[in-house]
């Protein structure tokens, strides 16, 4: 009975890891595709109906603290205005289940030029096996038009990291969180110093008013004009099944000059072949009072 069992065993686990291998591996351009026919659902039935038909059933807004979609979409009657994006940054985990896409938006409400406002959204998608990707998480920020292009950076998921889902998927969690908690303690020590340690050489940074800034000495530059300060606190975080990408938000207050104001954070993390995460993306929203 003993034998019977442990073979029984071994061929249930056996064709579970023969099944993970043998899995399409995840292409960017599927998120790519999700956030472009999300843009073109919001143009057919307004924002309110298209956030409520691609929304995970845990994806949360910034209004301005972190609420559910479907509860705050659901609350009101209608968002007026129209909204267009497009995806400019992107990446995929190896087993497609998080994903996330940036790029600019224009919110117009109004029929003049005058009347559009600019910004950059970030979004990220959960696949859960059963319905696709699905809104997980969305905010953005405002600046001025922007005077030229933003670069593209469209990549593909490392290959080498498909796997059977982590059997541990609350340690996977756990790592993150204590990641985001690091760099918030290296924050209170040293601003500059922190970024230069945790943000990837291809990292994005996200300031309202802003254009997005790309790159480590670019991202420490502006900190430095700026005389950014940040104190901030983890509320949450997720991590792919195949452990090679991630996300993590919160709470942060940051000191610009002489003004001390309140934001909201989302960072997206990625491991490099050191198994060292680095932030990939940051996006601070302002939560305006």
């Amino acid at each position: 009975m003993k034998r019977f069992t442990l073979t029984a065993t071994l061929v249930i686990v056996y064709s579970f890891v023969v099944l993970a291998q043998n899995a399409p591996i995840a292409k960017v351009q599927s998120v790519i595709s999700a956030e472009e026919n999300f843009n073109k659902l919001v143009a057919r039935k307004g924002i309110k109906e298209g956030f409520l038909a691609v929304a995970d059933p845990a994806g949360i807004v910034f209004k301005p603290d972190a609420k559910l979609i479907t509860d705050f979409y659901g609350s009101i009657d209608k968002q007026p205005g129209t909204l267009t994006w497009k995806p400019k940054f992107a990446r995929i985990s190896a087993n497609g289940d998080l994903a996330f896409t940036a790029g600019p938006y224009v919110y117009q409400n109004g029929k003049t030029e005058d009347d559009k406002v600019y910004g950059d959204y970030v979004s990220i998608w959960h696949n859960d096996g059963e319905s696709g990707l699905k809104l997980l998480i969305d905010l953005g920020i405002q600046h001025p038009e922007p005077e030229s292009e933003v670069l593209t950076d469209f990549k593909e998921p490392d290959t080498a990291k498909h796997k059977a889902p982590s059997k541990d998927p609350f340690n996977g969690k756990k790592v993150i969180l204590d990641n985001d908690k690091m760099f918030n303690y290296a924050l209170s020590k040293s601003t500059l110093g922190t970024y230069k340690e945790f943000l990837s050489p291809e990292g994005r940074y996200y300031f309202p008013g802003f254009d997005p800034i790309i790159g480590v000495d670019k991202t420490l530059k502006f900190l430095d004009n700026e005389a950014i300060t940040i104190s901030a606190e983890t509320v949450n975080a997720g991590r792919a099944t195949s452990n090679d990408l991630a996300y993590s938000y919160g709470t942060a207050r940051i000191k610009k000059g002489n003004i001390v104001s309140a934001y909201n954070y989302v960072r997206i993390w990625e491991v490099d072949k050191s198994y060292k995460w680095n932030v990939l993306l940051e996006i601070f929203s302002a939560v305006e009072k």
